[in-house]
């Protein structure tokens, strides 16, 4: 499907009548009236209605009509607003630290990471690392919840000989995991990293049951052997040196996805001063005042701002600047991705601080926010998220400002609907 082709209302109901299973006696939504920038890659289209209908857009027209075909029985007016798709993070974390501390089950507290995520316009996560609850909470959730959704990859694996390796793998494939993931790092020479006959072992199990591998690495030569050996993703960035002309040729043979994590390394140094991201009226709507207070610490501030390994990272970072760059400039797939969630890595604002720093290493705004959606969408597998078009899920953010202009626009962040239902 074309997705930047506006035609009439008319047209598009008979298209998704033929390939949706959506009741046409349904109710119908339209949100009408939004400069609505599709995912695609093509220019916003200003005055759009969007008809939504069981949770997918089943329509939309430029000229602002609502045709009494439609069934609408109710319209959300966004005039003068700017409408994108949900953002899609490649590779984050949910584990239940984040929900407020009065939610004891610790299913609900993966909800309510969830309902984080979403708030903030997370409307999708791959979450690269999982305890039990977190399946639990993917097997228990259904299309319409008004929450981010969720893909996982269980625990992650590290074992150091190969038939653990192997036998961590088969119980991550077994208990019903979309992705595997492993960990290859020495954390700045300081750890042994997993050995190459142990990440065979995960990569055999992956290849058995059709089941994608993503990698945590740091260094370019690991990242090279990784992908010859079929590593399904790239989950951070290279950070020792610059990328080459090998390695970028490897991406574009591959189709392999390239996820920076710019803000995995913020959080390894920012919290040795206070961030001046802790006054941003945006960061403070939902920001987690028990995370925010345990940072925040003199002492926790003192032992950050006395490591070595904080002040590594730091440099890590401008490396991993300079490389995002370069991946995009050679025309690859870039996919958004934080490793928001763990300790101190905040949901939800940290994916739009990463789309601020993709900015500030040299892609445009459209290139930025392209990663967030459709190539992200594209990265995982998922065909029915990441544009607005008829047949997709209503999964988007409405804005007062325009991100095309200035990404910091997501700033003003208005609304998110998630299947058609606010969440803010």
């Amino acid at each position: 499907m074309n997705i930047s082709r506006f035609v009439s209302v008319l047209a598009l109901m008979a298209l998704v009548a033929a390939c949706s299973t959506a009741d046409p006696g349904s109710p119908t939504t339209a949100f009408s009236g939004a400069t609505v920038w599709d995912g695609s890659g093509t220019t916003a289209v200003p005055n759009t209605t969007l008809f939504v209908r069981e949770g997918r857009i089943v329509g939309m027209a430029s000229d602002g009509s609502v045709p009494e075909s439609a069934n609408v029985t109710e319209t959300v007016d966004l005039s003068g607003r700017y409408v994108i798709p949900g953002l899609i993070n490649a590779h984050g974390h949910v584990s239940g630290l984040w929900a407020d501390e009065s939610v004891v089950n610790e299913v609900d507290r993966v909800r309510g990471d969830l309902e984080l995520f979403a708030r903030y316009g997370v409307t999708t996560v791959n979450s690269l690392g999982d305890t039990d609850a977190v399946l639990a909470a993917r097997d228990q959730a259904t299309p319409t919840d008004p929450r981010a959704r969720l893909f996982v990859a269980g625990p992650v694996i590290a074992a150091s000989d190969s038939e653990q390796a192997r036998a961590d793998a088969q119980a991550n494939v077994e208990s019903g995991v979309d992705w595997l993931k492993l960990r290859v790092d020495d954390n700045l020479g300081t750890v042994a990293k997993m050995p190459w006959d142990a990440i065979q072992a995960v990569l055999d199990v992956a290849d058995e049951n059709d089941v994608r591998l993503a990698t945590h690495l740091f260094y370019l030569d690991d990242a090279k052997r990784l992908l010859e050996m079929g590593s399904s993703m790239v989950a951070h960035s290279v950070r020792d040196v610059d990328v080459d002309d090998e390695f970028l040729g490897q991406l574009r043979e591959t189709g392999v996805c390239y996820v920076p994590t710019l803000t995995r390394e913020v959080s390894t140094f920012v919290y040795s001063e206070r961030p001046g991201f802790f006054d941003d009226p945006f960061f403070a709507e939902y920001a987690h005042a028990g995370e925010v207070a345990r940072v925040s610490e003199p002492a926790f501030m003192e032992r950050m701002a006395s490591s070595s390994s904080a002040a590594g990272y730091r440099v890590a970072l401008e490396q991993a600047l300079l490389n995002v760059k370069a991946v995009s400039d050679a025309r690859l797939q870039v996919a958004m991705g934080t490793d928001a969630g763990p300790a101190g890595r905040f949901p939800g604002y940290f994916e739009h601080m990463e789309l601020w720093m993709m900015a500030q290493a040299g892609l445009s705004p459209e290139q930025v926010l392209m990663s967030a959606t459709s190539t992200a969408a594209s990265c995982l597998g998922l065909g029915d998220r990441g544009v607005i078009a008829p047949g997709m899920w209503a999964d988007f953010l409405v804005l007062t400002e325009n991100p095309l202009e200035d990404i910091e626009a997501t700033r003003s962040l208005e609304q998110v609907y998630v299947a058609g239902q606010p969440v803010r």
